[in-house]
């Protein structure tokens, strides 16, 4: 039976299994998940990392370093019998193959492969790309990104299986295509053959290696029109250097992004066009245990059939309530067991937590401190996660500048920061806080699935209308928009903003007797029905029935 390629350079199946680094890995983690749900032939590709990412270590002044301890994956995964051989350097390069099996709720099977280059038959340098994941320079990522595209189709060969067709997560996994090429597939079948979902809104974002680089690693699969692709797709280098994500738009017929606004950035920066698909999250995974044992009762079929969540309005009110209550006291444990910070049962808690990148701007609800205290003071309290790339200075410099918030204000305003971010994290605090924050600059935020576990978990979203919450909010029945869509970077403003819908708007549901705060998770509840991994991968669906 012909299958659907999945190629991925991170994915996030399970919290220990340290394979991803934020919301793109657990995204494709979600999308093999829908894919199994649904019954869909599909195939997982990635690469194994020994080391996975960086694990966080944070000091009392907010001050982030990094340790990269081994994983155990006989723990995790079952190695197969499978060994790749490659030519890299000159040399011979061998690969091991693990694998994880997602069973769906329909009983299919999708299996996830990881090629491990730690094999005794290679050298050190070539052992180490299955080390850490986005831990190298261009030489190390390049290196990672041909066994990721070259291995992966020659995996396939050993599966003895039909290729239908390329489902590429971003521009990592670019090299497959070009290695189909040199296989005999016409760039018409590989075209019509070939998805491409780009996630980055940002041209910086993008991989971009020197060509004499490209050259010197995958030799004479780069294509003699290599640079004219490159610059036809629109990239703003014009092909100085090799693009990945521009490279494989020009060989694509279909592209897609991953909400409505991220498609019309992206077609500001390929000359493609860029179709919608906006991500959804797997409903089983991020609906906590207490949220799901509420669904069961009363949402029934909800696990087969998620767009039952719609219905959230038929929730009863006090059992709602019960099973918030029960994932707040959850969470403020953890925070307490965790940070040492004690939260008040009858304050907003404020969630935050994603990757600290700088357009994120994690301590944007801090700039003003005097006007935070005024509104806030023995009302609100915020618990925050979130890594910063080992290299990301800028991301650094936010946590520290949380701290010192922190120290500032803690005898009015609790401030928690659960170091070393991961899956686990990510659902206590996604079904434990009150409200989830969001202030990118916008339209930098692709998506945003964070916000879309939330409201699953009857958390309403507060945040700047980007990535998905434009096609989600609205502004005070499930959530609140913050601003009116700027698209210019305006600190000032959009820390105003968060403060005057927090005063007047937020707060005050907050405090007032009545059902009007059950009614808003309710109503967030049924919002997160249209974002979930089933209505996600029956889009791509679409895609696929595309291929043959």
């Amino acid at each position: 039976m012909p299958v659907v390629g999945y190629f991925t350079a991170e994915i996030g199946l399970w919290s220990q299994l340290h394979t991803y680094s934020g919301g793109l890995g657990v995204l494709a983690g979600d999308h093999v998940k829908s894919a199994a749900d649904a019954g869909i032939p599909l195939v997982g590709v990635t690469l194994l990392y020994h080391q996975g990412y960086a694990r966080q270590h944070i000091d009392s002044e907010g001050i982030q370093t990094e340790t990269f301890p081994e994983v155990d994956m006989e723990s995790h995964l079952t190695k197969t019998d499978i060994v790749l051989e490659l030519e890299l350097d000159g040399k011979p390069l061998f690969a091991y193959v693990w694998m994880a099996e997602i069973l769906g709720q329909s009983g299919h099977m999708v299996p996830v492969y990881f090629m491990d280059t730690r094999h005794p038959g290679n050298t050190t340098e070539h052992q180490e790309l299955s080390s850490r994941l986005y831990g190298g320079d261009d030489g190390v990522r390049i290196r990672q990104e041909y066994v990721l595209g070259v291995g992966g189709v020659q995996l396939f060969d050993h599966l003895e299986v039909e290729l239908s067709g390329l489902h590429l997560n971003e521009g990592h996994c670019t090299f497959a295509m070009l290695e189909l090429l040199k296989r005999g597939w016409s760039r018409e079948q590989l075209a019509q053959r070939s998805l491409f979902t780009t996630h980055t809104p940002v041209p910086a974002g993008h991989d971009r290696f020197d060509w004499s680089l490209v050259e010197d690693v995958i030799g004479d699969l780069l294509p003699p029109d290599a640079k004219d692709l490159v610059r036809n797709a629109g990239d703003p280098e014009h092909g100085a250097r090799c693009s990945m994500s521009h490279l494989a738009v020009s060989l694509s017929t279909s592209v897609n992004a991953v909400s409505k606004l991220n498609a019309d950035v992206a077609m500001t920066m390929f000359d493609q066009n860029i179709q919608p698909v906006t991500n959804g999250v797997h409903h089983i995974t991020w609906t906590s245990p207490v949220m799901a044992s509420l669904f069961d009762k009363h949402l029934t079929g909800w696990r087969i059939h998620p767009e039952s969540i719609s219905n959230a309005e038929t929730l009863p009110t006090k059992d709602l309530r019960e099973a918030r209550s029960s994932a707040r006291r959850q969470l403020h444990d953890y925070v307490q067991s965790t940070t040492g910070v004690e939260l008040f049962s009858d304050r907003l808690t404020i969630g935050f937590a994603r990757r600290f990148a700088t357009y994120k701007r994690a301590n944007l609800v801090f700039k003003d401190l005097e006007r935070l205290r005024a509104m806030g003071a023995g009302k609100i309290q915020f618990v925050f996660s979130g890594k910063a790339h080992p290299r990301d200075q800028g991301g650094k410099q936010l946590i520290r500048d949380i701290f010192e918030s922190a120290h500032q204000i803690a005898d009015e305003i609790p401030v928690a920061f659960i170091e070393n971010y991961d899956m686990h994290t990510g659902l206590m605090m996604t079904s434990g806080v009150d409200i989830w924050l969001n202030n990118p600059i916008r339209p930098m935020e692709a998506s945003g699935t964070s916000g879309m576990k939330a409201a699953m978990n009857g958390v309403p979203n507060c945040s700047i209308l980007d990535g998905w919450w434009p096609e989600a909010c609205l502004h005070g029945v499930n959530g609140w928009a913050i601003g009116n869509a700027e698209d210019d970077r305006n600190d000032d403003r959009d820390a105003e903003n968060i403060y005057n819908v927090l005063q007047h708007h937020v707060i005050p549901l907050w405090e007032q007797e009545g059902d009007g705060w059950a009614e808003m998770m309710k109503a967030s509840i049924a919002a997160s029905a249209g974002f979930t991994g089933q209505r996600m991968i029956q889009d791509y669906l679409e895609f696929y029935n595309q291929f043959s």
